[in-house]
């Protein structure tokens, strides 16, 4: 017989529909049929452990992936679990009836199963490994949640409680500050101030800067010269002239940045400045030299 038809005629065992009952009592007195209950009659706990567990395995396919989680009637994927016409039928299990199928499961944990005036509703339990770990996962960030808001209550109450103190004793917390009265005002404040000194101090000679000029050139540069007062005393010590070096050398470093920003236009090459550069150190190295030699003479 083509098509679904009624399950009280259909044989499990030879996997036959047939269309009346007239059909069926032909069937079961068939050769092929009593073969196959002489088959059933050798092992029959056989035949119905497996014809349970593949009921029971495509069933829960079926719902893990039609239903996923959700609630659903029990009846409503039953209707479409034998729509398949080659599904294995439910006489051919050890459960006689639906809801008895739907305990089994409530009670070995597969779904959780309630009942209802509408009938049974049942929905899956997943315990994939995969599911188990994002459980934990979600268990652990409503955890961590949880932390954070009983954190900021206890800090809300801190506050709360300090407010509290600060309005029942307003003058406990303020700072004082008080005016600076000395018993006789002829004594000295004394002040301690520790400096890093010197290697070596600067002699009484000291090089003074008269004055510096910066006199226009003609091709657009600026020639700054430098003039050193003579030593009035002994001749500076060396430490003090390199120290002077040092303090000239960063003058003349700034003073060509200077130079070399005002004459660097936008498409200006860079290897071009660094070289102007270099020869603005060497020309101001070379005018300090000359003011050195001459210090030195005196």
């Amino acid at each position: 017989a083509k098509g679904l038809q009624k399950l009280k005629w259909y044989c499990q065992m030879c996997q036959k529909q047939c269309r009346d009952e007239n059909g069926y009592q032909c069937h079961i007195r068939s050769e092929s049929h009593l073969r196959q209950m002489d088959l059933l009659k050798e092992s029959p706990s056989m035949y119905m452990q497996g014809y349970s567990k593949q009921f029971h395995d495509d069933f829960i396919k079926l719902l893990s992936r039609r239903w996923g989680t959700k609630r659903v009637h029990a009846n409503l994927v039953y209707q479409e679990y034998i729509s398949d016409r080659h599904h294995i039928h439910m006489n051919g299990t050890i459960w006689d009836t639906l809801t008895d199928f739907v305990k089994h499961l409530g009670r070995e944990g597969t779904c959780a199963v309630d009942e209802t005036p509408k009938g049974w509703f049942i929905s899956w339990i997943d315990n994939s490994p995969k599911a188990l770990a994002r459980q934990e996962a979600i268990l652990k960030k409503e955890r961590a949640e949880k932390d954070e808001e009983e954190r900021a209550r206890r800090l809300i109450e801190e506050q709360i409680e300090r407010a509290q103190k600060e309005a029942d004793n307003p003058g406990l917390d303020e700072e004082k500050f008080t005016e600076l009265k000395r018993s006789n005002e002829e004594d000295k404040i004394k002040l301690n101030i520790s400096l890093v000194k010197s290697e070596s101090s600067v002699s009484s000679s000291t090089v003074k800067t008269d004055s510096s000029t910066t006199t226009p050139s003609t091709n657009g540069y600026t020639h700054t010269s430098i003039s050193f007062n003579k030593p009035t005393s002994q001749k500076m010590s060396l430490s003090a002239l390199a120290k002077k070096s040092g303090s000239l050398n960063i003058i003349l470093d700034e003073m060509a940045r200077k130079k070399r920003m005002e004459d660097t236009n936008e498409n200006g090459n860079k290897r071009k400045d660094d070289q102007r550069d270099q020869k603005y150190r060497e020309k101001y190295k070379r005018s300090y030299d000359r003011e050195s030699k001459r210090a030195r003479r005196y």
